[in-house]
Formats: C-alpha cells, sequence, structure tokens
C-alpha cells in the first residue's frame, strides 16, 4: 500500500447463514443442533468489492436499504470480519457506527462516558480529561448524573456522538450519523465534522442524501444488493443514483 494510501480493499466478500425456519429459545436451538434438524441458507451481503481512498479523501457510500453500505463500514471498522478478500488500513479509524450502542441503560450518563469510551479504546485517564468537554458539547447538563433509561433516543444519540468524535481520527466513518438529535444539534455536529474535514482527514461517509454526500464528499461509490457498480468522482455517482432511483 503506497503512503499516500489510507484504505485499500480488494475483493472482499461478506457471507451470512440464515436460518431457514424460526427457533424460539436456546434450548430448541440446541436440540435441533444435536439433531441436525437447522437447515441454513447462504447469502452474499458483499461480493467482489474493491476499491481505494487516499489520504484526504471523503469517500460517500450510496445505495439503497439492503445493498451492503452498513456492512462495508463494520467490515473496514473491524466490527465485521470478511468471508474473503483483504483490507489494509493506513491510520487510525474512528467508527461513528450505531451512536451509542454500547450504552447501559441502568448506569447514568457520567457512568456510560467511561463505560462507552472505553468500548470505542479510549483510555480511562484521557476521558477524564476530556469529560468536561464531552458534556458539554452533549448540552445535557444535570441530566449526565440521570439513568439513560430515563434519556429520550435523541440524548443518547448526542451523548454517542460527544464521546464518539472526542479525539481526531486519521479516518473517520460515519454511519447517517448527521442526523442525531434535534435541528440545533445537529448544526453542530454537522459543524463539528466540517471542522475535521478541514484538518484534512479521511472519510467514509453513508447517507441517504445525495445533497449531504454532494456537499460533503469528492468521490463516491454505489452499492447494489451488495456488489459495487459504479465508482468515480461525486458529481458523477451522484447523478447515477439520482437517476437510478427515479
Amino acid at each position: 500500500m503506497g503512503k499516500n494510501t489510507a484504505l485499500r480493499v480488494d475483493n472482499v466478500g461478506v457471507k451470512f447463514r440464515m436460518a431457514n425456519e424460526h427457533v424460539d429459545n436456546i434450548k430448541d436451538y440446541a436440540i435441533k443442533l444435536m439433531r441436525h434438524e437447522l437447515r441454513y441458507h447462504e447469502f452474499w451481503a458483499l461480493k467482489d468489492i474493491s476499491f481505494q481512498v487516499n489520504k484526504g479523501e471523503r469517500l460517500g457510500v450510496l445505495g439503497l436499504n439492503g445493498a451492503g453500505k452498513s456492512t462495508l463500514l463494520k467490515v473496514i471498522a473491524g466490527v465485521l470480519k470478511p468471508t474473503e478478500g483483504t483490507l489494509q488500513r493506513g491510520g487510525k479509524i474512528v467508527p461513528l457506527l450505531e451512536l451509542g450502542a454500547g450504552f447501559e441503560n441502568q448506569y447514568t450518563g457520567k457512568e456510560n462516558v467511561f463505560l462507552y469510551g472505553a468500548m470505542l479504546g479510549y483510555q480511562k485517564e484521557f476521558l477524564k480529561e476530556k469529560y468536561e468537554e464531552i458534556v458539554a458539547f452533549s448540552e445535557l447538563g444535570d441530566f449526565i448524573n440521570v439513568p439513560l433509561k430515563n434519556y429520550s433516543s435523541g440524548m443518547k444519540a448526542r451523548l454517542g456522538f460527544s464521546i464518539a468524535t472526542i479525539v481526531e481520527p486519521e479516518i473517520l466513518i460515519l454511519d447517517e450519523v448527521l442526523s442525531v438529535g434535534d435541528a440545533k444539534f445537529k448544526k453542530k455536529s454537522e459543524k463539528k465534522i466540517k471542522d475535521m474535514f478541514d484538518k484534512g482527514i479521511t472519510v467514509l461517509f453513508v447517507s441517504h442524501s445525495i445533497g449531504q454526500v454532494r456537499s460533503l464528499c469528492d468521490r463516491a461509490i454505489i452499492l447494489e444488493k451488495g456488489r459495487m457498480i459504479a465508482q468515480g468522482d461525486v458529481a458523477t455517482v451522484s447523478a447515477l443514483y439520482e437517476e437510478a432511483i427515479r
């Protein structure tokens, strides 16, 4: 991989196994497994995906629901292991995927700062140092000491975003996170992301908004049923996608 390459994806495929029948509980699953009664069908969520992203580039990932967009980002982030193919990463990755997915509802916002931060790989001392900054950006105020079970989904997303973006990565992965919170916080989160962009980080961005992809990205790819059907400059690719979904 060249010095100027941030990410290289070569012939990546991800295969899932789906049970043909519904199993209600673990006991039934174990019995059927021992009796060899479980039947599966396999499908490729991704197949033969190859592309390269240079340092400082911002790549938009377009596609309808079920196209494989989120699966691709999870593979790049290291959350999923590809069934085939290889990936090479040229820097620290921060994935903003499913914000707050590791939160514990019985814990307070403050406790979740350290729990979720640890899951993202941040050291405890670093989180202590950045704690006030995280709380201030989230705008949760005294709610930071309230259990998350009393939070709205928007409040949880704001806290997750504030924790995840406290570091400045070399490669940033965004999956629809610019829609977090209310209109005011959405504008604030967009500004923070754009400030990161201005520092020249590499970005992979999934969005259903063609307008957002056009304004934030310089290149784009289109996924359809797990395969990449187009790649190139953002104007050309977004126009192809717009035509395809009419």
